[in-house]
């Protein structure tokens, strides 16, 4: 009843929420048709990973522990899946920068808008931005997709100065060159923050493990602190709180740098 319990505890944590449905929705529109017999969603991939380690702590250790390592498990999952997703968006980013570059490179050489915009679509190396490009320069009335971020941004920078070069006939090549700038400029202020960072998030996850080592160790010198912690109340009072420290810690740390990357 307990591992139940603490399974569906692991579930409920790891239940994807409306921007998670989102992203995945807009991920798998551009992803290949063709599936794999063993492939699954990737809002689902947190769940599965939370059960495996749950089924695999149930067998091995106490129903506590495989509470824990369901939890732990989801979570670092997840983690991993907004770290994939924010890497499919960097790139997501550079192809719309490309794009826009050979659109602005069309309008210069004198192109109508509709053939530089049909080349422009077909220098983007992401379908799914190519046509998010499309529909801003044909249709820049239309409103822009909810939760794009920088794409978004982007994007209706360059209806705006579709309608704007419509209505007053001022050159379009010029706005569109100045967002490619501008999305190549804050790529780089990422890329460089990720940079400036890595060591010290890299010293978060060592301090994260050292815990383990100080288990080894005492189990080295025959003390046995790990069937301490998971069959005396103290002992489940500390694991539970150790463990609670460390993924408080490491979601801040992962949190910050996330919202000085944005």
């Amino acid at each position: 009843m307990t591992a139940a319990l603490l399974l569906l505890g692991a579930a409920l944590v790891t239940w994807p929420g409306n921007r998670a449905l989102l992203r995945a929705r807009r991920v798998a529109s551009v992803r290949p048709r063709w599936r794999t017999p063993w492939s699954v969603p990737a809002a689902s991939v947190p769940l599965l990973c939370g059960v495996a380690a749950a089924a695999g702590g149930a067998l091995l250790s106490t129903p506590l522990v495989a509470g824990l390592a369901g939890v732990v498990a989801s979570l670092a999952a997840r983690a991993g899946e907004r770290r994939r997703a924010g890497n499919r968006e960097e790139a997501r980013v550079l192809a719309l920068a490309e794009a826009l570059g050979a659109l602005a490179a069309e309008l210069r050489s004198g192109r109508s808008l509709e053939g530089a915009t049909a080349a422009a679509v077909t220098a983007c190396a992401d379908a799914d931005s190519g046509r998010a490009l499309a529909r801003a320069v044909r249709a820049p009335t239309a409103p822009a997709p909810a939760d794009a971020g920088l794409l978004g941004d982007a994007l209706e920078r360059v209806s705006a100065a579709t309608l704007l070069s419509q209505r007053s006939g001022c050159s379009l090549a010029a706005v569109v060159g100045a967002v490619e700038d501008d999305l190549r400029a804050r790529r780089r202020y990422r890329l460089d923050l990720r940079a400036a960072t890595a060591g010290s998030r890299a010293s978060t996850v060592l301090l994260a493990g050292l815990p383990l080592l100080a288990l080894a160790m005492g189990g080295g010198v025959g003390a046995d602190p790990w069937r301490v912690l998971t069959t005396t109340g103290t002992g489940q009072v500390l694991l539970v709180a150790g463990v609670g420290l460390e993924v408080a810690g490491l979601a801040w740390s992962d949190r910050l740098v996330s919202r000085a990357v944005r």
